[in-house]
């Protein structure tokens, strides 16, 4: 089978270069690791994440050119394997933590195992469509990313030169956030509150961070706007309106278990926001899902008639050889085959489902995976990756399993398990599928091998996972809270409350940090007290809690760093949202269809709603961050446009105040997991770290005003403008 009429890649089929190299794979690798850790940090907290393939071409760029005699192949094999852990790590963030919030633990070899087996399978179930979606379809499928990518490996090797943006970002943007990070130097006020009293229940706050403004810029004015309004909604409209209603009510609300004149603004948000923005979220997806489901029809029905079309026809052109169809379609099998032997004697702990459950389930992942993988391939090539509708095609596959085990009378706990463990793999290989079929476009326009690619992608699935599991337990721990019970429960063992288990005799930690309600914090002993779980309880928030045996009380709450306001994780509570509505039906309902019926609200107005769902959802400090990034990108579009630009020079992936927000991205995230780290060796050896001033000094008591926060902010976000409007040195 021949490239189209007419088409000559930049490296010619009989032209060989150094392509898959050891040096090519081992940067690739560190990219993938570092990529993969930033994507998982990002996507916790902002609910959304960004490509990294433009980034890494460019320093694979500069990096290589350093090491000497660099080929455009190689760079292009650096991408590749960098790229998976970020298409790996956007999978992963959006499915698994909604284990966390159907009360199970997320352990870190069940986290690299599923990421494993779903970043291969997108790989292998990919393979059969690439001749048809990237040669034969070359002039109806562009696939954005992975063309923009090949424009930067071709300028770089005529000798064009764009890292200096990325690494003028790295440079600000780490400096500010060593200084700004509040698990690291916390110099100022990393959040700068407003609680209006004017406005009971209402807050302002913006977490002032350099990863939330660079994605603002990229997201563009639009979307992140859309963001804010939702924000706006939910913390100055419903959450005023909540305490204005029930402040005078003296008993707690359900599903709050403390009267609301009690609580402040971020106990409104945990406790009827959070609901409510679940709801607003599987609506929009649903809506998303339906007005895509033409283009996924037409997908579908194209994938399967290119189905057997992959096979060699002879040629030993270096640019058409894929992985053999036979060990593509051995690989398929042996990776099914693991799904059952590993849910069968690697259960999830408290989650056990025999052997029959187990077999379904892997059936299913084959039937979906490869299903929503020819569906993802062929849509990232019509509207690019970042429009890909994966979480609607997860959302659909919960729903459709659930479904299946509702029939089937498979609806305890571990069921719900078992069902995100489904949805989890057929996302994470849709997503890896998607992102691949960017790269091999990429590799088509400049002429690699594509069976190198395909190893490539694979050998970078394998070593990103290992810091996508660390960073997700990471965070999970190093952003947990201990807190005292605003009011201690009594609970007698002998007749527990509804939804609430006791998980550990004796809690397993020997000691944790406390905080108090003035913020400060005293490390506590763990030993006297037993773990409770909450889940579905009318009495309890879902949760887990520490009772304490000689006083008859539940005392403390155990705030798991997943789902913190810190890193929400608005996907993962919609997918166990999903799960609960359809087998335990355990659900504030009222909360939940007051979301659904304000996202349909938003579709009438004609905005699509799933940027304001997940707005809504998200912490108000979250999107206002990401507002004045999109507001920095207003800016720079006028002024373009004013200098006679046009609105592709800003927009690019490529253009100066992109890679430099690209920049500020992964200094943000790098920095933020050094924080995390931070923590968690606090934990683990009970000493409190100060690296700033003594609280009380008169320097650290002059930099904690807000207004400090808000100039050094400022000051950043000009630096962006200024290097957005800075023209690149491309000669």
């Amino acid at each position: 089978m021949a490239s189209p009429e007419g088409f000559q890649p930049f490296v010619p089929a009989n032209e060989s270069r150094p392509e898959f190299t050891v040096r090519a794979v081992l940067l690739g690798c560190i990219f993938g690791v570092v990529f993969g850790a930033v994507t998982v940090y990002v996507g916790l907290s902002a609910g959304l994440t960004v490509a990294a393939s433009i980034p890494i071409s460019v320093l694979s760029i500069s990096v290589l050119r350093v090491l000497g005699k660099a080929s455009i192949l190689e760079n292009n094999i650096v991408q590749t394997t960098g790229n998976a852990g970020q298409s790996i790590a956007a999978g992963v963030i959006f499915t698994l933590p909604a284990l966390i919030f159907l009360g199970f633990d997320l352990e870190y070899v069940r986290i690299f195992m599923l990421a494993l087996l779903g970043g291969w399978l997108g790989v292998l179930f990919m393979i059969p469509l690439r001749r048809q979606l990237i040669v034969e379809e070359h002039g109806n499928l562009t696939y954005p990313e992975g063309t923009a990518c090949a424009d930067v490996l071709i300028g770089g090797e005529r000798g064009g030169s764009f890292a200096s943006r990325v690494f003028f970002g790295l440079g600000f943007g780490g400096l500010y956030a060593l200084f700004q990070n509040e698990n690291l130097l916390s110099a100022w006020p990393g959040t700068p509150n407003y609680e209006p009293k004017w406005l009971p229940g209402a807050a302002v706050r913006a977490a002032a961070t350099s990863e939330y403004l660079g994605v603002g810029y990229i997201i563009g004015p639009r979307i992140a706007g859309t963001l804010f309004a939702g924000g706006i909604i939910s913390w100055l409209v419903i959450m005023p309106a909540i305490h204005f209603f029930g402040a005078h009510y003296p008993g707690a609300i359900y599903p709050g278990t403390v009267p609301i004149a009690q609580m402040s603004p971020s106990d409104l948000w945990i406790t009827y926001i959070r609901p409510m923005g679940a709801g607003g979220v599987a609506a929009s997806g649903l809506i998303t899902l339906l007005r895509t489901m033409p283009t996924i029809f037409n997908a579908l029905r194209a994938g399967m008639k290119t189905i057997g079309k992959n096979a060699s026809s002879g040629s030993t052109s270096r640019t058409e050889r894929d992985i053999p169809m036979n060990i593509v379609l051995l690989g398929s099998g042996v990776l099914v085959l693991m799904i059952f032997l590993f849910l069968t004697f690697k259960p999830i702990p408290g989650a056990q489902t025999g052997w029959l459950a187990n077999l379904a389930a892997a059936l299913l992942v084959m039937l979906f995976g490869f299903l929503f993988v020819t569906v993802s391939s062929r849509i990232c090539g019509l509207i690019g990756s970042s429009s890909n509708p994966v979480s609607g095609m997860t959302i659909a596959t919960l729903m459709a399993v659930a479904a299946i085990f509702l029939v089937s009378g498979w609806t305890a706990p571990a069921f719900g398990a078992l069902a995100i463990t489904i949805g989890g793999i057929v996302c994470i290989a849709s997503s890896n599928a998607g992102d691949t079929s960017q790269d091999l476009k990429t590799g088509f326009l400049i002429g690699a091998t594509p069976w190198k690619q395909q190893v490539a992608v694979m050998v970078g699935v394998v070593v990103s996972v290992f810091s996508i599991g660390i960073t997700l337990n990471a965070m999970n721990k190093g952003l947990e809270e201990f807190t005292p019970m605003k009011q201690p429960i009594a609970l007698n063992l002998s007749a527990p409350l509804d939804g609430v288990q006791l998980q550990q005799q004796h809690f397993s930690r020997q000691r944790f940090l406390l905080t108090k309600p003035d913020k400060s914090t005293e490390f506590v002993e763990g030993s006297p007290y037993m773990l409770l779980n909450a889940l579905g309880s009318t009495t309890l928030p879902d949760g887990k809690y520490l009772y304490n045996p000689q006083t008859g009380n539940i005392e403390i709450q155990w705030m798991q760093g997943i789902g913190s306001e810190k890193a929400a994780a608005p996907q993962g509570r919609l997918m166990a949202t999903v799960i609960n509505g359809i087998l335990s039906r355990k659900l504030p309902w009222g909360l939940v269809f007051l979301g659904v019926f304000m996202v349909i609200a938003v579709e009438v107005l004609g905005i699509r709603s799933l940027s304001f769902a997940v707005g809504a959802y998200l912490s108000i400090g979250t999107t206002l961050a990401m507002f004045c990034g999109g507001i920095v990108r207003w800016m720079v579009d006028r002024a373009v446009a004013k200098a006679g630009g046009s609105e592709a020079d800003t927009s690019s992936e490529i253009s100066p105040g992109s890679l430099y927000a690209s920049g500020l991205i992964a200094a943000g995230g790098v920095m933020g997991l050094m924080g995390v780290a931070l923590k968690l060796y606090e934990a683990a050896t009970g000493n409190e770290v100060r690296l700033w001033f003594p609280a009380g000094s008169a320097i650290y008591n002059l930099l904690q005003h807000q207004s400090i926060s808000i100039i050094t902010f400022a000051l950043l976000a000009f630096s962006l403008y200024y290097f957005a409007r800075k023209p690149l040195d491309n000669k």
